[in-house]
């Protein structure tokens, strides 16, 4: 039963931000081409590799229904297939045929590409045993550490790609970042301090170990985001 609800929560998220997403990059290129559906997918299928990889080949402290929730719900409800073959159908109906071989070309290529990647970097970070950094009185999961920074940029990249081409309200801007980033920030963090759990780590006897790596975790990744948002500024400006 457990397993259902998280696959639920899971795919309930991923089929919201996919349509947020979407539709943002939509908005922003216009629907020539199935552009909204690609990225998603691209997105999707990056993280799906580099998420198996750090949340099931590595044994990390997950218990295994929030895993099915996170690879299985919320990434198989964020990327679509079905969308994919619609959207491609659609444009050969409209005499397309260029634009319909160029996005299964690019579609099926790309995103077994960017799985791919998603692997390697995942079997990189974590190439080293236990993949940590030992400090006096605690350890730093560097690893995992790299991988929430990682998710984090890109959020703060698609997030502020999205902002300045997606016509909204303030409030509504200011609600979404707000969901997002702490949602995230707390997420990670926590998933963090679940591998110190796992390795005999108690909030009564290391306090301070914990609080380290939780706000380290925060600090790098509000750092990495606001990043995303500068370089975002910066090249709407050039």
């Amino acid at each position: 039963m457990n397993h259902i609800i998280g696959l639920a929560l899971g795919g309930a998220c991923g089929s919201v931000l996919r349509f947020l997403v979407s539709t943002g990059i939509y908005q922003w290129l216009g629907r020539g081409f199935p552009y909204g559906t690609l990225t998603v997918n691209l997105i999707g299928s990056f993280l799906l590799g580099l998420l198996t990889e750090a949340l099931v080949l590595q044994r990390v402290a997950i218990a295994l229904e929030y895993r099915t929730a996170i690879l299985v719900g919320f990434i198989g409800a964020f990327t679509t297939f079905s969308t994919f073959a619609f959207e491609t159908l659609y444009l050969l109906e409209q005499g397309s045929v260029s634009k319909a071989a160029l996005n299964v070309c690019v579609s099926v290529i790309a995103c077994v590409f960017v799985v791919w990647i998603g692997l390697i970097s995942g079997r990189y970070l974590f190439a080293h045993e236990y993949a940590v950094v030992h400090w006096q009185g605690g350890m730093m999961p560097y690893a995992m550490l790299a991988v929430n920074v990682l998710i984090a940029f890109l959020i703060g990249l698609v997030t502020a790609l999205l902002s300045q081409k997606v016509t909204l309200p303030i409030e509504q801007h200011a609600v979404i970042i707000i969901i997002t980033v702490g949602g995230y920030l707390t997420l990670s963090g926590l998933y963090l301090v679940l591998y110190l759990i796992e390795h005999g780590y108690t909030s009564a006897q290391h306090p301070k170990a914990m609080l380290t790596v939780f706000a380290v975790n925060t600090l790098m990744c509000l750092s990495v985001m606001w990043l995303a948002l500068w370089a975002v500024k910066q090249l709407g400006a050039d």
